[in-house]
């Protein structure tokens, strides 16, 4: 089918929609008892990554629950370590961990094998564009190669994720390497998710406000840059989404540095600010996720807020990070009556 009917991809092509098109970010996830049992049936995380059946499955329930105008991949941005051999697993309470990588450990990474590793996941992507409704976005992604180096190098996440900020000042070349590297490979995953049926990407550089102005443009900006080039290169078409959580005024040229179509905020961006950002092209946020858990005036304002602000332009409503575990059902079936509902 032709682009029309996908709202998502009108708005990502500078378009203004009233009501703007809607999903959430984590919008497959444990706040949803059908994902919950799912789960409980694959086994582990990877398992539900790397199983057709399981993935396809739980990124459709909420595309079923709620209509949203944009189902993404279940995966998880890990999956690229994962492929490189670096012993990636997920525990209970604990969260992801993998064996850390070290100067030399970087410079012997193999990048051959990756998209046969990860054609699982490309099935997914046949599959969900398969049994899709035809109006709805498919939405691939992957995680930006700062984030996904800092996890590298730590072996975990942390705070602050000053392992990864003090090996980069200790080891710039290496750092530089393993961030050139994840760019290269990170583009092949996205461009094949496109060619499997992906109708837009997102690349998520959730660590992205740990970084001070130099470090912003050298770790966060330049390999991402480099993976949208790339990516476009080779299809032209191709729609890209870039949410550097955390990023702050440094999102002022974000957009016009690294080639993003539309720039994905978090919910500590002034409104204000974002109003300034959308002058140059789309933007997509920015609810605060506990105003999901909280349900009510809270949410309502909330989404109200963001609507008065930035509905006149071009916008995707979603949140500012993932949602959380603890919100209500109920709670996001509000919200998507609220923006469906709105008019400017």
């Amino acid at each position: 089918m032709t682009d029309e009917r996908r709202k998502i991809l009108r708005v990502l092509s500078g378009e203004t929609l009233t009501p703007p098109p809607l999903w959430l970010m984590r919008q497959a996830g444990r706040y949803l008892p059908e994902y919950r049992e799912t789960r409980a049936k694959a086994g582990s995380f990877l398992d539900l990554c790397y199983t057709p059946d399981y993935a396809v499955e739980v990124t459709l329930q909420p595309i079923r629950r709620y209509g949203f105008d944009a189902a993404i991949l279940f995966s998880d941005i890990l999956v690229i370590p994962d492929a490189l051999k670096r012993n990636v697993r997920f525990t209970e309470g604990h969260g992801p961990e993998m064996d850390p990588i070290d100067e030399t450990g970087i410079l012997a990474l193999k990048p051959e094998g990756i998209l046969a590793y990860l054609e699982p996941v490309m099935e997914t992507v046949r599959r969900l564009r398969r049994d899709l409704p035809r109006e709805t976005t498919l939405l691939g992604f992957c995680g930006a190669p700062w984030t996904v180096a800092t996890y590298m190098i730590a072996g975990h996440g942390t705070p602050d994720q000053a392992p990864a900020r003090l090996f980069a000042y200790r080891y710039p070349k290496a750092f530089e390497h393993l961030l050139m590297l994840l760019a290269e490979i990170s583009a092949d995953y996205l461009v094949a998710q496109i060619d499997a049926g992906a109708d837009a990407v997102q690349i998520f550089d959730s660590w992205a406000g740990v970084l001070g102005e130099k470090e912003f443009e050298a770790f966060a900006i330049k390999p991402v840059a480099k993976m949208i080039a790339s990516i476009k290169t080779r299809r032209p078409r191709a729609r890209v989404i870039a949410f550097a959580k955390g990023a702050g005024y440094l999102l002022k040229t974000y957009r016009q540095k690294t080639g993003a179509d539309a720039i994905g905020l978090d919910w500590s961006v002034p409104l204000a600010f974002a109003r300034e950002l959308q002058k140059d092209g789309p933007v997509q946020g920015n609810l605060d996720p506990m105003r999901v858990v909280a349900g009510g005036k809270a949410l309502d304002d909330g989404i109200d807020d963001i609507l008065q602000q930035l509905g006149n332009g071009p916008l995707i409503f979603n949140l500012g990070h993932g949602i959380t575990p603890q919100a209500d059902p109920a709670n996001v079936a509000a919200l998507v009556e609220r923006v469906r509902g709105w008019r400017s």
